[in-house]
């Protein structure tokens, strides 16, 4: 654990994660959306009866929250590990 001026790791860690998680449930709720445009434009053109069920609404809330979790994670620990000069010298 690194020891100094600036943030914690745990910070930086928890920072890139919330990031990932809100933009990936913020992509889930624009795909639910259009989504129930959709439904929404078939009933409508093919005369089908569709449905969007809430349990469907929430598993894909709860899978975006996930793959966001997900990809997030290594990018996020590489990040928070990553040597203040080190990455500093790049930008």
């Amino acid at each position: 654990m690194r020891q100094g001026i600036g943030a914690k790791t745990r910070d930086i860690l928890t920072q890139f994660l919330v990031e990932a998680v809100t933009l990936s449930v913020a992509g889930g709720f624009i795909g639910i959306m259009l989504g129930i445009g959709a439904s929404a434009l078939i009933s409508r053109i093919a005369g089908w009866a569709t449905t969007v069920g809430p349990g469907a609404v929430l598993l894909a809330v709860f899978f975006s929250a996930l793959v966001g979790i997900s990809f997030g994670y290594y990018p996020a620990r590489k990040a928070a590990y990553l040597d203040p000069i080190e990455a500093l010298r790049y930008e």
